[in-house]
């Protein structure tokens, strides 16, 4: 058991240490102010890293030798967890709250949170990315993580602006789908749809692009 863990810090040091960073940011501020304000981000940063613990789950397990009903269903919990990822984009809105008055730092401390949130969102689309290249020529993965990337921003919109939480899928089914048809005729769904879905899929291209350059460089 200890050997893993000694081999799971070595594999994700610096994520790790990235995720403690922000953490500690956290908890120096509670220290600071006495408040719990923006405690509310370990939680949604946990939920941010659970689509890449997905991802990374199935890599080292082999992808090959998952059934394909086991396969379809973790695809589909981890498309509906994967906005919680770029989501805490949206929490510098709590910069607004009367809670919030140590401005410089607590957006120091959001934009850690969302930086993690989104790097751990991109790793776990290129994980997918490498998924569909298995099964597919490369142009249709590109295409499909372009509309994966596009959903994302919807469900950041369903979360930020209709306040559903990824669970409501199982325990408010009915009510969900009432208002995503509302929705569909709002300007603004349209609009935040595509703000946050290119800007997701944008920070992946250009990930992937440095990670291709460096390939050929070295």
């Amino acid at each position: 058991m200890g050997r893993i863990l000694l081999f799971t810090f070595i594999h994700y040091k610096s994520l790790l240490l990235s995720l403690v960073f922000a953490i500690a940011l956290v908890t120096t501020r509670v220290v600071i102010t006495g408040s719990l304000f923006y405690t509310f981000l370990i939680w949604n940063l946990f939920l941010a890293v659970v689509p890449y613990l997905l991802t990374q789950t199935v890599f080292w397990y082999s992808y090959g030798r998952i059934n394909t009903f086991f396969r379809l269903t973790l695809f589909a919990t981890w498309l509906v967890l994967l906005p919680n990822a770029p989501y805490i984009i949206t929490d510098l809105i709590h910069l607004q709250s009367q809670y919030s008055f140590w401005k410089w730092l607590d957006l120091f401390i959001v934009f850690v949170f969302a930086f993690n949130g989104l790097l751990f969102g991109i790793l776990s689309l290129n994980d997918v990315f490498g998924f569909l290249q298995y099964h597919f020529k490369e142009k249709w993965a590109l295409f499909i993580i372009f509309c994966i990337c596009i959903l994302s921003g919807y469900g950041i919109y369903l979360g930020r602006f209709l306040r559903f939480n990824s669970w409501d899928i199982l325990f408010r089914p009915q009510l969900l789908t009432q208002e995503i048809l509302t929705s569909l005729m709002e300007t603004r769904a349209w609009l935040m749809t595509f703000a946050f879905g290119l800007f997701f899929w944008m920070v992946f291209t250009m990930l992937r692009w440095v990670k291709e350059k460096n390939q050929v460089l070295y």
